[in-house]
């Protein structure tokens, strides 16, 4: 067992923010920890960032809250829950950073900035003009933090911003990629507190993860550049630094570039989405989309087959690789519907549902436990179950007409192997399959027509489709009166060809 599982129980958190719809980069951020929470007897905590106020968009956190449960991913502590850390949402926390950032000022690692953004873009634009990283001047560096009070306490408008050391290095650990060292002249005195009052991340997150006794930090590689900022803050404060480890990056299906939200619509003209609510409108399953994204960053075979209790079994963090994944939604298709051939009857029936409903089919229970065994084994994604099983429901089918003349055949022969089909049917006392098939066979035998043809004519006649799931199967659920009324509309169909 890895090292790691000798170490005190794992806190570890989500923590999004509330910018837009929640995509599988969201969703896999929100795995991690919560399979290595479960896997140490820790706890799993959502926490809302959601300082950036100019970005915000209502409705994204209960959207998160939604996909988080959807998924199975139970969080213990939370804002919707509360918990021994509340309030959960950074928002609600101003005063606790409001303080830290002026303890920060007090040891002098920090310091109030009275810098006009008129000022600093003049400055940013002359040094872009002299061929220099854009970057803090330091004009208020080094002004007396008394001083900074009294114009603070005046009304005057400023931020608080980190007092990077401007001599030596510092070296930062990621789990995912080993030791980094930056030269502390490459960092810039960035802003930890904004002039509205409301942290950055860079100071939000570090107060939080302390205060929350967060040990395991699992976050998008967008932060790996800040890094060496955040363990300055820690060391600053003199605490402990939890474990980082900075997720690979998504790629586009074709590998090339990196996957955005603005590729949504080409992907949605496939059929398929990177937003967890169109994936269940799309009939995905939570088991089927975790089981897809847990392998893109965890160096497990590709192939492996995992429920959400397996894959906390087996989960550990050392396995994760900081490798770019293609997204392959054709590996998405495979393990959704391997995770439903593999659900109870019952279980696949309850979710089957909602698609029916949503169609305006009325469907009994009784029907639609008896169809399961004949659609299961169909299904990629659970909207399928409208393509191959609606006409279950339906009091009538309309075939094409064109659909039920059978290749190699002329429409008078179609009709004719139709007027016998319902004769044959006719005369059985009950349409189960075990009565229907054999005198079916024998009448192909001795027609000279072929299975394709009688069964294809058969087929269209009672599902009104070309494809679909075993016929006489179906039949027999259908019941006798339907089946013979539908073959008896497509006798006449064909007639009227050709009269």
């Amino acid at each position: 067992m890895e090292k790691l599982l000798s170490t005190k129980p794992a806190r570890t958190r989500f923590a999004p923010s509330p910018t837009g719809r929640m995509h599988i980069g969201n969703a896999r951020s929100a795995l991690y920890p919560f399979l290595l929470a479960r896997r140490l007897g820790g706890q799993f905590i959502l926490r809302i960032e959601d300082t950036d106020q100019k970005r915000y968009e209502p409705g994204a956190e209960q959207e998160l809250i939604n996909g988080l449960r959807w998924l199975g991913l139970q969080y213990d502590e939370g804002p919707d829950i509360g918990g021994p850390h509340s309030p959960y949402r950074q928002s609600e926390r101003r005063a606790i950073y409001h303080e830290h950032a002026w303890k920060l000022v007090e040891m002098e690692k920090a310091f109030a900035c009275f810098c006009t953004p008129d000022r600093l873009d003049k400055v940013r634009q002359e040094q872009m003009k002299n061929k220099q990283n854009p970057r803090y001047d330091g004009t208020c560096r080094a002004l007396d933090s008394a001083e900074a009070r009294r114009r603070v306490d005046a009304g005057e408008k400023y931020v608080i911003r980190f007092k990077m050391p401007k001599e030596g290095s510092i070296t930062t650990a990621d789990l995912l990629r080993g030791s980094i060292t930056t030269e502390n002249s490459a960092l810039d005195d960035s802003v930890l507190l904004k002039s509205d009052g409301l942290p950055t991340y860079h100071l939000a997150a570090m107060v939080d993860d302390h205060l929350m006794e967060i040990t395991h930090v699992i976050r998008g590689s967008e932060w790996l550049p800040s890094m060496p900022l955040h363990i300055h803050i820690i060391r600053a404060f003199g605490w402990d630094e939890p474990v980082f480890a900075h997720l690979s990056v998504f790629l586009k299906p074709s590998g090339k570039g990196k996957m955005s939200k603005r590729d949504r619509a080409e992907a949605m003209k496939d059929g398929y989405s990177i937003f967890l609510g169109d994936m269940q409108e799309l009939g995905y399953t939570p088991e089927g989309v975790l089981n897809w994204i847990a392998l893109m960053g965890w160096g497990v075979p590709e192939d492996d087959v995992m429920t959400l209790d397996r894959m906390i079994e087996r989960f550990s963090i050392d396995s994760l690789t900081p490798s770019p994944a293609a997204i392959n939604f054709q590996k998405l298709d495979h393990f959704n519907a391997t995770h439903i051939r593999l659900m109870r009857t019952d279980d696949l029936a309850a979710r089957l549902k909602p698609y029916f409903t949503r169609e305006g089919l009325n469907f009994r229970d009784d029907v639609l436990l008896k169809m399961i065994p004949l659609l299961r084994e169909r299904l990629v994604t659970l909207d399928d179950c409208i393509s191959f099983g609606a006409f279950f429901f339906k009091d009538e089918v309309t075939p094409n007409p064109e659909d039920l003349i059978a290749k190699g055949l002329d429409a008078k022969q179609s009709a004719e192997i139709a007027r016998r089909a319902y004769q044959i049917l006719g005369a059985q006392p009950d349409i189960s399959h075990e009565r229907s098939e054999p005198p079916m066979r024998a009448y192909v035998e001795e027609s000279g027509f072929s299975a394709n043809q009688v069964f294809g004519i058969l087929r269209v006649a009672v599902t009104g489709q070309k494809v679909s799931p075993p016929l006489f199967e179906s039949m027999e659920i259908i019941g006798r009166d339907v089946c013979l009324k539908r073959i008896q509309n497509a006798i006449d169909v064909l007639e009227k060809i050709t009269s």
